[in-house]
């Protein structure tokens, strides 16, 4: 894989860290998370080894999604501060090396935005095509709506007017006419807005639903491809700022996302999350099959160069099983999530990963250190690094959204509100802030925060991992996943056991004579047979990463 001479693409190797500033940490008491209080708390993430903080919604809102509805793109929610703090927030972080990107939410707005306010006065308002609307009466469409315990169309009809408008999401979303011309100019502008204030990119919401032609007449179709938009949009964000990157939620079949890089070379999204391979991993970890993830590995399309899969093991949605078959969710479901509180939407999960896990240590770990050595970029929800779990009690995807547990006092060191004041209240139980907190961990050699710690150092010093290319390994263990990453020179082997039994992992590799395995995580080395076998020691939920070294190699920590 060749690295580009036109542009830093530091994305390669990046550590993404996503966070919601209301439930990051609230520094002025009034129970709602503050842009101020993460700005305290960027040199704990610099600590840590985050590289690139992605920022969920801040701008004004209803609230009635958690952010996602927006009035305002170029406002801040006065509930988080100014833009003064998003500023000072910004440059804090660059200070630290810690690149920042934010949410871009072009499908929809809020229905109290005042585009759509004024959309809906007459049929020949100005901002009326904004969005999307129709005269006649929908046909059925309960297939298509993306929450189909609240929704039961993507139709909803306004009555002052008469005429239905779009929402793939809720009916409190209209979504925008991406045809027409002065809502795309209106997206140029609130890129180009934020990038001058300081970010680096954004991860773009929802690009498939954006992109969509759905209601749509023949006309608004002809105005352009969707993915020439696309294009168009990849451009201006690189003329305004060349090494910012876009980072696109497309959930679809790997050929199909393989279109959202761009044909051209790689022209269309910087970087897109790895669905797939997420739900693999899942369906792996519940089988203790390692076949699942890794057929999903050797079926990622061949992507452009200069572009990425952004790999996760949670998020800040649910944890969506939908690309799995019926019976594959149904295994998920009873390994992870047997009780309907679980689970959410019919395809996903409203669970944490420890939680999941029974709080095993072991296969916490495993699943990290797997998670950071896939090829790809690693993208982490705040407090996965100290094991934090969900609040069942919270409705759907709010059970992950609970405040950052920062020590084992009140409110978990979030806020100095009163409990009722609080954004959102604090998990209980096992995983609540008296067992799980950062405080504590911080200062634990052998906590996950450290563990957490030292494997994104090790990740860090492994460029094969984000620039090189991947090959499975051949091996008999079924519950084991071996894999090597080369770039250039120099290469990386990485083995995973997702089964409880110790085992032992014949390789052969294709290495020069004498060469040795280094251990990264771990002290040890492995000396390769002449014909390039080697024998591996692995603990049940064991994981080892090793660089391949030989005799009058430059030496590499």
């Amino acid at each position: 894989m060749r690295m580009t001479e036109t542009s830093d693409l530091w994305w390669k190797n990046a550590v993404i860290y996503c966070l919601d500033i209301e439930t990051f940490f609230d520094a002025d008491g009034d129970g709602i998370g503050d842009i101020a209080g993460l700005a305290e708390r960027i040199d704990y993430l610099a600590e840590l080894g985050v590289t690139c903080l992605w920022l969920m919604p801040f701008y004004p809102t209803p609230d009635r999604d958690d952010g996602y509805d927006v009035t305002d793109y170029y406002g801040v929610d006065a509930r988080l501060g100014t833009h003064g703090d998003v500023v000072e927030l910004i440059r804090t972080a660059k200070d630290r090396g810690i690149r920042v990107i934010a949410d871009l939410l072009i499908n929809h707005t809020s229905d109290q935005h005042p585009w759509f306010q004024q959309a809906r006065q007459s049929k020949e308002n100005p901002y009326r095509d904004y969005y999307v609307w129709r005269a006649d009466p929908p046909p059925d469409t309960a297939d298509q709506v993306v929450f189909p315990d609240k929704e039961d169309s993507i139709w909803e009809l306004d009555e002052k007017t008469g005429e239905w408008y779009l929402h793939h999401f809720y009916k409190h979303q209209p979504d925008l006419n991406i045809a027409n011309p002065r809502v795309r100019d209106e997206i140029w502008k609130t890129i180009g807005f934020w990038l001058e204030l300081g970010l680096d990119g954004f991860r773009v919401d929802a690009v498939p639903y954006f992109l969509s032609d759905v209601g749509l007449t023949a006309e608004q179709r002809d105005v352009d491809d969707p993915h020439t938009y696309l294009r168009k949009m990849r451009a201006f964000l690189g003329r305004r700022h060349g090494d910012a990157i876009l980072l696109g939620e497309v959930n679809l079949p790997h050929e199909e996302q393989r279109t959202y890089f761009g044909a051209n070379g790689g022209d269309e999204l910087h970087m897109m999350f790895d669905f797939i391979a997420m739900q693999n991993l899942y369906l792996s970890l519940a089988r203790e099959d390692a076949r699942p993830l890794t057929r999903a590995l050797l079926e990622r399309p061949a992507i452009p160069a200069d572009c990425q899969w952004a790999t996760f093991v949670r998020n800040h949605d649910e944890l969506t099983l939908d690309k799995l078959s019926e019976d594959e969710r149904a295994e998920v479901f009873a390994a992870f999530g047997p009780e309907k509180e679980m689970q959410v939407f019919g395809r996903g999960l409203k669970r944490r990963v420890p939680p999941m896990l029974e709080g095993d240590p072991r296969r916490v770990r495993m699943v990290y250190s797997l998670l950071f050595s896939l090829p790809g970029t690693p993208t982490l929800y705040y407090g996965e690094e100290i094991g934090m779990g969900e609040d069942l009690r919270a409705e759907g995807r709010m059970a992950v959204r609970t405040p950052m547990q920062w020590s084992a006092g009140a409110a978990g060191g979030f806020s100095t509100a009163v409990p009722g004041d609080l954004v959102s209240p604090v998990v209980e139980g096992g995983y609540g802030p008296a067992h799980v907190n950062a405080a504590s961990q911080v200062r634990d050699p052998d906590s996950l925060w450290s563990f957490m710690r030292g494997l994104i150092q090790t990740y860090r010093s492994c460029p094969e991992l984000g620039w090189g290319d991947f090959e499975v390994l051949d091996q008999p263990h079924r519950q084991v996943l071996a894999h090597r990453s080369t770039w250039r020179t120099a290469s990386v082997v990485a083995l995973h056991n997702l089964g409880p039994e110790p085992v032992t992992v014949p390789l052969t590799l294709d290495v020069p004579p004498d060469s040795a395995l280094i251990d990264l995580l771990q002290d040890g080395t492995c000396q390769v047979g002449p014909d390039g076998a080697v024998e591996l020691q692995l603990e049940g939920y064991g994981y080892r990463w090793l660089r391949v070294r030989h005799d009058g190699e430059r030496r590499l920590p």
